[in-house]
């Protein structure tokens, strides 16, 4: 029964084998001694997709994932890591490759934009908009996929 419940999907953020299969390597790995982590890692994955994706807080998790704790904890485990930039950056290279191209962007765009926050502690104006608010700035390749944020001053 468990195997058919692994086929179907429960959710549309659920991984597919292919993704699993591509983020299970970069995934930290058991420890060889101590007790062995009874948390299944496609699960806690699939939880966090899942919470990325709805925008709900933790506790609000559904049940089907396990208690909301774990989850969080292996989340927290996997931001400390900067796993998630790793999967990032690895998939970013592999679209690059399929599309003919080097895995490293040789050129890049940097952009910015004015977002209204006329409360906010720290702001400035933008005076070719006529905007309080603060200013975000993005990093992009040459076909336009992300590549990161430069460091805010």
């Amino acid at each position: 029964m468990a195997e058919i419940a692994r086929k179907t999907k429960r959710y549309p953020t659920d991984l597919t084998d292919e993704e699993w299969e591509r983020i299970r390597a970069l995934l930290p790995k058991a420890p060889r001694r101590g007790r062995k982590p009874r948390t299944d890692m496609r699960e806690v994955m699939n939880a966090i997709r899942y919470m990325t994706r709805s925008g709900g807080g933790w506790r609000m998790l559904p049940k089907e994932f396990g208690l909301w704790q774990t989850i969080y904890w292996w989340f927290r485990r996997f931001v400390r890591r900067l796993l998630f930039r790793t999967i990032h950056d690895v998939a970013l290279m592999i679209d690059r490759e399929r599309c003919g191209r080097e895995a490293s962007p040789t050129a890049g765009v940097l952009d910015s934009q004015t977002i209204k926050a006329p409360q906010a502690e720290t702001r400035g104006y933008d005076a070719n908009k006529k905007i309080v608010g603060r200013k975000r700035h993005i990093a992009v390749d040459t076909d336009g996929r992300l590549r990161g944020r430069p460091p805010t001053v």
